[in-house]
């Protein structure tokens, strides 16, 4: 009795051994190997799915790719045109939904699950499941874009698009808050503002302002803070208050100015008068004809001279006698 039930252990083991092999052993139809480090990019209003490409060896033909999806509680579907992209044995190695048009893609507000396997004739690989997403939870938020900013008198006027359009803002919206700082200065921050237009009074004229502008998503009492944007720094220009004190100063210091110059000009002349007279006298002329006699001395100029000076008969107009009484004649011939 032994030996048989030897035998029957023996043959007990052997067929567990088998059974155990055949289970260890793979499907003839998943022989491919899995797509290696898939990943989920979700960036603003993109959906993207990719992963590194299956290589075999000895493969003629290209491998091609499937993808399906499936929502919370939901059976799986096959990745085609119903949400606007066709994933079904695609040579590439990328699906995009939201290539197709903005409305493409998946709902933003819905548990996401996708899965993906390789596939070549009756050939394909074990599915690679990944984890759920919700594009609203798990979004990277971008800055804003278009940033325009306009220098005011004492102010800066920001206006901006939104990082992505956001469908129904009943559900989702963005908050967007302003970081600014005078240059070399402490950094300040306002908000949150709901609108794309934002003004940022009371900054001190001259001077160089820096700032960036950032977007927070809220969605179902949560939020998700965006990238900041590039620096960008302005110089404020003068309000109307400072525009008057500058001429109010200028004018000021030109009459002051003026006043200091005209106190030392009169202090100038006072003090260096004779030397003034000086310098703004006349010197003595010599007469024309001697002038000319020194040019060329042969001229009778001495002739010429005598001839000016020679006695000329007095001309009157009229001729008036004037007699003295007798006493104020005497008193005229005494003085003499």
């Amino acid at each position: 009795m032994r030996p048989a039930r030897l035998w029957s252990l023996l043959l007990l083991l052997l067929l567990g051994a088998c059974a155990a092999a055949d289970a260890l052993q793979p499907d003839s139809l998943s022989q491919l190997p899995a797509p290696q480090h898939p990943r989920i990019r979700l960036y603003n209003e993109e959906q993207v799915l990719s992963w590194e490409p299956v290589t075999l060896s000895n493969g003629t033909r290209p491998v091609v790719y499937r993808v399906q999806f499936k929502y919370s509680g939901d059976e799986w579907l096959t990745v085609d045109t119903s949400i606007g992209v066709n994933c079904t044995q695609i040579t590439v190695t990328e699906c995009d939904f939201t290539a197709a048009s903005p409305s493409a893609g998946f709902p933003m507000d819905f548990n996401v699950t996708l899965r993906l396997r390789a596939e070549l004739g009756a050939l394909h690989s074990p599915w690679v499941t990944m984890p759920w997403f919700q594009h609203y939870r798990n979004v990277t938020v971008g800055p804003p874009e278009n940033i325009e900013v306009t220098p005011g008198e004492g102010s800066l006027i920001i206006r901006f698009s939104s990082p992505f359009d956001i469908p129904h803002t009943s559900t989702a919206y963005f908050w967007y808050y302003v970081y600014y700082w005078e240059e070399a200065g402490v950094q300040k921050v306002k908000g949150p503002f709901r609108s794309n237009s934002i003004s940022l009074g009371n900054l001190k004229p001259f001077r160089v302002y820096c700032l960036q502008v950032q977007a927070q998503l809220l969605w179902n009492k949560s939020n998700v803070n965006g990238h900041l944007s590039n620096t960008s720094c302005y110089r404020i220009m003068a309000d109307a208050s400072t525009k008057l004190q500058q001429v109010i100063l200028i004018s000021v210091g030109a009459f002051s100015l003026m006043l200091v110059l005209a106190g030392a000009c009169f202090f100038l002349v006072l003090k260096y008068r004779g030397l003034i007279k000086y310098w703004f006298h006349t010197p003595p002329s010599i007469p024309l004809q001697i002038e000319e006699y020194l040019k060329d001395p042969a001229q009778p100029i001495l002739d010429a001279l005598d001839k000016d000076s020679s006695p000329k008969d007095d001309v009157w107009d009229s001729v008036s006698i004037i007699l003295f009484p007798e006493k104020e004649q005497e008193d005229v011939l005494q003085t003499h």
